[in-house]
């Protein structure tokens, strides 16, 4: 499971890859008028990627009350007017030679367990009628992403099974290998020891599988040569549910022009992510530094309390107020959404990925779901009609939701 090391090493990665808002758009993110609060809560909301479980798995953390504790909890969601949340099934690398099916299996579990101990406030959903139902009935519909292909183990019959418990995206790879499809960060620091980039054939059938069983592809993560090869391999959609602009953000886990273009002409959608350092990577410099001259400390820490994820949130609470003069504006996010609607013609494309409780380190005015209303105002004062703001809510995802699982 995410062992964090997850944080550790999530952490650390991102760690790879200014400006102060002003006071007007500070005002602006803050002040949200009645009526775009209430668009906002009666608009369809849906959040592709949330790291909750490793709270839930690691912590046994009861969020059926506000915990005030990371970024979600069910009222929070609610706060936030969020209808439709995927969480992020990940498996720490360590498991990748050690039953990553079974482990994976054990975190499938814990989501069907926090659903069956909340289930006067939460659904369990597996398709769009399913969805549509959890928002009428005014509860937190929930589904599973899985975060790399290593928990199938080779094995498309293990797909299969995953698919039966609920498993509605999955990404090929996370920034490791499988070994039939090549990482963003493999690919990007040429670190495959002559490996072959993109899909195996092995790969091709996972793609096939996919197709066949309704299961949404996700790039994120995936290498450029990988994402090729499965744009060419799938006859659905594919999406990226947690990625950001490249030509804004040159980073590596961001896709470039071709990749944007490519999944907007299959009718696939594009989930931003709203971590700091994947919107504007000179945030991601400065906060490397600053994280950096903490170092001795740092070290300290994890020599005294030989875990890795307690050190990592001391380290965040360590470095917040400090940090917090290095982030962007909020207005970087929809920089990233203007980009992707001049590249391709239209918002269709375009949802939201947060990564909230994978990351931290949002844009000035993002803290946690509760924040997702400010968001909705600023792409009004941005000139985005209703309509377009509602597709990047979550029309967009019901729509290859639909299309893909049925």
């Amino acid at each position: 499971m995410k062992s964090k090391n997850f944080i550790s090493q999530k952490f650390s990665f991102l760690i790879f890859s200014f400006l102060i808002s002003s006071c007007a758009t500070f005002r602006a993110v803050d002040e949200i008028p009645i009526e775009i609060k209430n668009f906002h809560n009666e608009s369809i909301l849906v959040d592709t990627h949330n790291d909750l479980m490793i709270r839930i798995v690691e912590k046994n953390e009861d969020l059926s009350n506000e915990t005030k504790l990371g970024h979600s909890d069910i009222p929070r969601f609610k706060k936030g007017g969020v209808d439709l949340q995927i969480l992020s099934v990940w498996l720490d690398p360590k498991f990748e030679k050690s039953n990553p099916f079974a482990q994976t299996s054990l975190i499938f579990d814990s989501v069907h367990s926090f659903v069956s101990k909340n289930k006067n406030k939460v659904v369990f959903v597996k398709n769009y009628d399913e969805a549509i139902s959890a928002i009428q009935q005014k509860k937190l519909g929930v589904l599973i992403g899985v975060e790399g292909g290593h928990p199938i183990e080779n094995d498309l019959s293990k797909l299969e099974n995953l698919f039966n418990r609920g498993m509605r995206y999955m990404a090929f790879t996370w920034n490791n290998s499988t070994n039939w499809a090549t990482s963003a960060r493999d690919e990007f620091a040429d670190s495959l020891n002559e490996k072959p980039k993109g899909l195996t054939d092995f790969g091709k059938s996972v793609v096939r599988k996919m197709n066949e069983l309704g299961i949404l592809i996700d790039v994120s993560h995936v290498g450029a040569q990988s994402v090729n090869d499965i744009l060419e391999a799938s006859e659905d959609p594919i999406i990226a549910s947690h990625s950001c602009v490249y030509n804004i953000a040159p980073h590596f886990r961001n896709l470039k022009d071709d990749q944007i273009k490519a999944i907007a002409k299959k009718e696939g959608v594009i989930f931003l992510n709203f971590y700091a350092g994947f919107l504007d990577v000179s945030f991601q410099k400065k906060y490397s530094e600053l994280y950096a001259s903490k170092k001795n400390i740092i070290d300290s820490l994890h020599n005294a309390m030989k875990d890795s994820m307690k050190v990592e949130f001391l380290v965040w609470d360590m470095l917040k107020s400090e940090s917090e003069n290095l982030l962007p504006p909020i207005s970087v996010l929809i920089d990233h959404i203007d980009y992707i609607k001049n590249l391709v013609g239209s918002v269709d494309n375009i949802g939201f990925g947060a990564d909230f409780d994978g990351a931290d380190n949002f844009p000035k005015g993002i803290v946690d779901v509760t924040s997702y209303p400010k968001i909705t105002n600023e792409l009004f004062l941005r000139g985005y009609t209703k309509e377009e703001i509602k597709k990047i809510l979550g029309g967009n995802f019901l729509r290859v939701f639909r299309k893909v699982c049925g």
